[in-house]
């Protein structure tokens, strides 16, 4: 049985995602994100699950960072439907709620209903994590944003259901290993490069994509941790790195680019 670290407590929608791809697994609850990533470093776990990014409130910025500097390979990923709950302790009613905690990226979910209820909103490192807080210090007059396994596992009252403002919320999640997944005949690559500092550099980069009608699923620029004002770029595209036609347009941004780390080919989710 492999072993699985992801970000949040028990009844996070990390966890979920993990239970998504793996099925029956032993599971690692870790605080952070840059936990997952050394757990799995370290040998601590097989596999890490982390978020990178929400279609409605964009990229988890920690995980892109954490991309380019751990020495690590995306095996997977799942896309997961997210659906938001209100929870209190037994017997709370929603006119008695003054306080709501979550991780900002739900809260950010949630706004439009959240507001209406004018109560103060304080932001925590995980939803689950908000969920468990509430039921171990019996906090009264408070709610958490959180998933329905999370009610169930700490015994919470949901209050309201499905209170996110977009219908279509979904979290794509990354699968983290030392090791590489298997070609797939419907494979994505990720990797992120920086372009030389010339005009038309990154057209020229892209252009690498496009005259071999290889399909561009995300492009994302990121400030430059090592310069001020200069930027890096992460790309997904279709296809395995090991595709010729893949090795052909590798080739040609090596020749446009100051650096490329491969961050992985996995197989596309929901295939």
């Amino acid at each position: 049985m492999a072993k699985v670290a992801f970000q949040g407590e028990r009844g996070a929608f990390s966890e979920d995602a993990v239970i998504t791809f793996f099925g029956d697994t032993e599971l690692f609850p870790s605080k952070y994100i840059a936990h997952v990533f050394k757990a799995v470093l370290g040998n601590n776990v097989d596999f890490g699950v982390v978020p990178v990014e929400n279609s409605q409130a964009g990229s988890i910025n920690d995980t892109y960072d954490l991309l380019l500097s751990f020495p690590l390979n995306i095996f997977g990923e799942i896309n997961l439907r997210i659906s938001h709950c209100l929870m209190a302790l037994p017997g709370e009613t929603l006119e008695g709620i003054k306080v709501i905690y979550s991780h900002p990226q739900a809260l950010a979910q949630c706004e439009e209903f959240l507001r209406k209820l004018k109560a103060e909103i304080v932001s925590t490192y995980d939803t689950a994590g908000s969920a468990k807080k509430i039921k171990e210090a019996g906090l009264k007059g408070t709610a958490a944003v959180a998933s329905k396994r999370a009610a169930q596992i700490y015994g919470l009252e949901i209050l309201a259901e499905g209170i996110e403002t977009n219908p279509n919320n979904y979290t794509r999640f990354f699968v983290i290993s030392k090791e590489k997944a298997e070609p797939s005949p419907k494979s994505k690559t990720s990797l992120v490069f920086g372009t030389k500092n010339l005009p038309g550099a990154l057209y020229a980069c892209l252009g690498a994509f496009a005259t071999r009608n290889i399909n561009l699923t995300k492009l994302e620029s990121r400030p430059s941790r090592d310069k001020p004002w200069e930027y890096i770029f992460y790309v997904d595209f279709e296809g395995h790195i090991d595709d010729p036609v893949c090795q052909e347009a590798l080739m040609e941004l090596k020749q446009n680019t100051n650096f490329i780390k491969m961050l992985g080919s996995y197989r596309r989710a929901g295939n």
